[in-house]
């Protein structure tokens, strides 16, 4: 009788063992194809990405080509390359065509406020704060008839409980934008497409998209757009480049460049910016 119970619980022993291994067999071969399926989506990621930045390359040196006729425009329009067994469309605008707040003068920015929805007041007092901010504006209006030194600025911004005041320098980022006096962030999403850390002071009315032509023409510039599609090419031309990448597993990613690009120039082009990669 004691052997046939010691034999029953033996069994049982077996089985629970056999259960147990079986679970753990299951989960390291679930976890193994997990980690295959990682493996190969970064494997993925990282040759899409590979194509993207290939395709802006390409967009640099097909803007080198001494044949005009054979550079594509910087019109935005989507050319569709194939690196290495992956699609990419890539798309060149003017990014001289964008607003600089650095450098543009503040009765252009007001435009641009006013054309992306600010009233006239609100768009007044925040482009008098970014010209405070970049040192384009070395006073401040405070009533009709009176001024008031750049200096005492830091003084609004402490009333609004703030700890720092305009640098008056030219901006690092887009994102600074966000610590002017005044800036909301819807105010900010609206402007910055149109906007550059890079472009000339005034903006290139031929290239220049219909928010930033609708502010040219409120400051009565936009009667330049007729003249400078006349001109000659220019030397030096500012390149937005904008590569998007679809790869395997459905990678998809995003790359985008800003250069000069010029005969003069070391190599024929400088990078000036190198967009951060998003993965959609």
């Amino acid at each position: 009788m004691v052997c046939r119970r010691s034999g029953g619980f033996a069994l049982l022993v077996v089985l629970w063992t056999l259960v147990l291994i079986a679970f753990i067999v299951a989960r390291l071969t679930a976890s193994g194809r997990t980690e295959i399926r990682i493996a190969g989506n970064l494997v993925a990621d990282a040759v899409t990405e590979a194509a993207g930045d290939g395709a802006i390359f390409t967009a640099i040196f097909n803007q080198l080509d001494p044949s005009p006729d054979q550079r594509w425009p910087l019109n935005g329009q989507a050319h569709e390359l194939l690196i290495g067994g992956t699609r990419v469309l890539v798309q060149l605008e003017d990014e001289a065509g964008r607003i600089n707040p650095s450098t543009a003068s503040p009765e252009l920015v007001e435009a641009l406020l006013r054309t992306t929805g600010s009233d006239p007041e609100s768009a007044h007092r925040l482009a008098v704060a970014i010209g405070q901010w970049v040192g384009s504006t070395p006073v401040t209006p405070v009533t009709s008839g009176t001024t008031r030194p750049q200096n005492s600025v830091p003084a609004d911004y402490q009333a609004a409980g703030l700890d720092y005041g305009p640098p008056g320098e030219p901006l690092e980022t887009l994102d600074e934008l966000g610590r002017v006096l005044g800036m909301t962030p819807t105010v900010l999403a609206a402007i910055r497409p149109h906007l550059t850390l890079f472009g000339p002071p005034q903006p290139n009315p031929a290239s220049a998209d219909p928010v930033v032509a609708a502010a040219l023409a409120g400051t009565g510039q936009g009667a330049l757009a007729a003249l400078a599609a006349n001109q000659p090419p220019p030397d030096l031309v500012l390149v937005r480049i904008t590569a998007t990448a679809f790869g395997s597993s459905n990678a998809r990613v995003k790359k985008s460049a800003i250069v000069r690009v010029g005969a003069m120039l070391p190599g024929g082009y400088t990078v000036l910016a190198w967009g951060a990669r998003s993965f959609d």
